[in-house]
């Protein structure tokens, strides 16, 4: 289990911070803010949920392996950008596929430490989206787990499928690997299809419906 969350932990360290640094390059930041940029998407969540779960100090500034991932990765966006852009929503895949990896992996690690499924599958979900929101702050952007996007969603759904494969007490990379397919999956099908949570209703925004000039009733 450990091996395995170690894994899965590196790998989306690396595929976070490819989100990060290519969210930098695209807002033309030098070679230390993609570096930052990287280093901060791929490791704020992981290092919120260590610090939650007591595993201190956090991998990600005791283990030279994950400054390394993220300081790669933040290269090959930096020097190949060019190439990587041409790549229709590449941050989008990027963070997609870090969200799959690094909600399964919290949910996997909050249970080797003993939490309670419920709490570890709300681990694993902080775990997911803690990145990406320290990326989207960084960037004076609104967090996507705060706008309509499923996006906080499909990490806890991913990594509710680890506690209750872990629950049944089923093979772990098998349920690892369906809680990262299953997220995964959501989020990409909610960016194609516009899938999106209620949200608020007010006054204005009401008022901004009857407008004739917009169509009327949306």
């Amino acid at each position: 289990m450990k091996t395995l969350v170690l894994t899965l932990d590196l790998i989306g360290t690396f595929v976070f911070a490819l989100s990060g640094a290519t969210a930098g390059a695209r807002r033309r930041l030098d070679i230390f803010g993609v570096l930052v940029l990287s280093f901060v998407a791929a490791n704020s969540g992981g290092i919120v949920r260590d610090l939650l779960i007591g595993a201190t100090p956090p991998a990600a500034i005791s283990d030279w392996r994950y400054l390394a991932v993220s300081i790669l990765a933040g290269l090959v966006i930096f020097f190949w950008y060019p190439v990587i852009n041409r790549l229709r929503n590449a941050v989008l895949i990027f963070d997609g596929a870090g969200l799959a990896l690094f909600c399964v992996a919290g949910a996997q690690k909050a249970l080797v430490f003993g939490l309670e499924p419920m709490m570890a599958a709300l681990l694993g979900m902080l775990t997911g989206i803690g990145g990406g929101v320290a990326r989207d702050v960084l960037l004076n952007d609104v967090p996507a787990v705060f706008r309509s996007d499923i996006y906080a969603l499909a990490a806890l759904a991913g990594a509710s499928v680890v506690v209750i494969g872990d629950a049944l007490q089923l093979p772990t990379t098998a349920t690892a690997l369906a809680g990262a397919a299953l997220c995964f999956g959501l989020r990409l099908a909610a960016i194609r299809f516009g899938w999106h949570l209620p949200t608020a209703r007010t006054p204005e925004h009401v008022e901004e419906d009857k407008d004739p000039n917009r169509g009327g009733f949306r």
